[in-house]
């Protein structure tokens, strides 16, 4: 029997192809026009049902084999990133200012794959719902479609997703049992003080020296306010306030980021902040206004589905060349938000030597395509094996 790795590298340059057009073309969140054009092209070729602008542009392609009744559900994401790329190869971006810097065009393309190997072979008995999800980067593509009922319409028993690292060898897999990508929380502090010139200080309340006030003040949370168990991360990312040399500006903000493992510690950071930002202004005699925003819930693998697609890979690849004990990320991925409705895993898989996810350099490698494609391919045979109806 073939394996669905070497079939997969029958139509590898035609994936290949599909893969630079999209990283050519890239589209932000929940912009992905084109994007869900092309998915929805290659599908309905291959024979799949196809179901459009599931939570906006996201797609979902539905493909049954024999009468059992298990479904499962296999994920990617499809938006770019607001980067200017510095790439020179033939297929950079073509849209200024936009990149795909994260790999999402490689997941589109290696969901497509398993889509045609599995409508090839009908080696599965059962229902495969291939899910097609815009704005992964902090925009809530994931809760779009979730509440656009997705898991009412397309029904999964287990869900499954994938996302390249670089520096694993390509070939190579990567798995965290339970917790295995933090929560991440966006949040803009704002400051009202009083405007005064320059030369006269103590006429103003100064928003820029409250800001940093506040600013070093946060940082105490982690530190005095976190279990030492508990990852926390608070990271002031942005601050602005001022036009002028001579004038002290009657508003300041700060914005950042908040990263932790449970959504219980994500809480209690938001708690202390508020109490922070507003103590410290106070102190000060200006005022401080807190907006947080829940991005990412915590990823946190399920016991059954982490064994099964490492299972999965492990007869791919063999069990040397699957860690399944890769250390918690501390980024952050809203597909985490469909693993509190239905069971699932997320794993990693190679991308070999090349520039970081979210720099002006990266592009997916290509070789990667056929090992993302088959893993998915043979999780659907593993889990709803034929000779089953």
């Amino acid at each position: 029997m073939t394996s669905p790795i070497d079939r997969v590298r029958r139509y590898h340059e035609e994936l290949t192809a599909i893969r630079r057009d999209i990283h050519a073309h890239p589209e932000l969140g929940l912009e992905e026009h084109r994007t869900a054009d092309l998915v929805a092209q290659k599908l309905e070729e291959w024979g799949i049902e196809v179901h459009r602008s599931v939570g906006g542009t996201g797609v979902v392609g539905v493909l049954r084999s024999g009468n059992g009744e298990a479904t499962l559900g296999l994920r990617a994401d499809m938006d770019a990133l607001p980067i200017i790329e510095a790439n020179d190869f033939s297929h950079r971006s073509q849209n200024h200012g936009k990149m795909h810097a994260c790999g999402h065009d490689g997941h589109t393309t290696m969901l497509l794959g398993a889509a045609r190997y599995l409508a090839e072979t009908r080696n599965f008995n059962g229902t495969v719902n291939f899910i097609f999800q815009p704005g992964e980067e902090g925009v809530g593509g994931a809760l779009a479609m979730l509440q656009d009922d997705l898991f009412q319409r397309f029904p999964c028993n287990a869900v499954y997703g994938m996302h390249n690292r670089p520096g694993m060898p390509v070939g190579k897999f990567g798995i965290s049992p339970g917790a295995a990508m933090a929560g991440g929380g966006f949040f803009d502090i704002n400051i009202t003080g009083k405007g005064a010139h320059g030369a006269r200080p103590e006429e103003s309340i100064d928003p820029v020296l409250v800001a940093c006030h506040i600013g070093t003040a946060l940082q105490s949370i982690v530190a005095r306010n976190i279990s030492p168990r508990e990852m926390a991360v608070v990271s002031i990312t942005r601050i602005v306030s001022g036009d002028a040399y001579n004038v002290i500006p009657q508003t300041a903000t700060l914005g950042g980021t908040v990263r932790t493992m449970k959504r219980e510690t994500m809480t209690q950071v938001e708690q202390a902040m508020r109490r922070v930002v507003a103590g410290v202004a106070s102190g000060f005699g200006a005022t401080a206004e807190l907006d947080f925003r829940l991005i990412f819930a915590p990823l946190v693998n399920h016991d059954g589905e982490f064994r099964a697609i490492a299972d999965a890979a492990a007869e791919l690849v063999g069990e040397t060349n699957v860690n399944r004990t890769q250390a918690p990320a501390q980024a952050s991925e809203d597909f985490s938000f469909m693993l509190e409705q239905v069971p699932g895993a997320y794993i990693n898989l190679g991308n070999g030597d090349c520039a970081p996810v979210h720099n002006h350099h990266y592009d997916f490698n290509d070789a990667a395509i056929p090992f993302g494609s088959a893993l998915f391919a043979r999780l659907v045979e593993r889990q709803m094996p034929r000779g089953t109806e």
